[in-house]
């Protein structure tokens, strides 16, 4: 079993940062990798971001590369999400997540374990 604890979202003016964070704990030997998703109301589950542990390869959407940076600290257990120039469009639920390495980092159903999710909101 994994356990993820996600924190660190708040209300921003656009062009804030925030950076999200991650704690991992439970059984990750092997390839795992964290991915961060987010969700608006109204709308799907959208991938923004993930990670692999071992490597620490990373992956964006488009709409996020150049203002949002994945990360991980292996001694800590923890993955984050520093994300600059923020924009309203930006306001989600976000949530992290733990899978074992596949292809399609980007499928939110390839994801076994998630966080509770914690709130983004940039006001304009």
């Amino acid at each position: 079993q994994v356990q993820l604890v996600d924190s660190g979202g708040g209300l921003v003016q656009a062009g804030g940062s925030l950076r999200l964070s991650c704690a991992v704990s439970g059984r990750t030997r092997g390839n795992y990798a964290i991915g961060w998703f987010r969700q608006a109301p109204g709308k799907e589950r959208e991938f923004v971001s993930a990670i692999t542990l071992s490597s620490g390869t990373t992956i964006y959407t488009d709409s996020v590369k150049g203002r949002f940076t994945i990360s991980r600290d292996s001694a800590k257990s923890t993955a984050y999400l520093q994300m600059n120039n923020l924009k309203p469009e930006d306001t989600a639920v976000y949530y992290c997540a733990a899978a074992r390495y596949t292809p399609d980092l980007s499928r939110p159903s390839n994801y076994a374990y998630w966080g509770q999710g914690t709130q983004v909101t940039v006001s304009s």
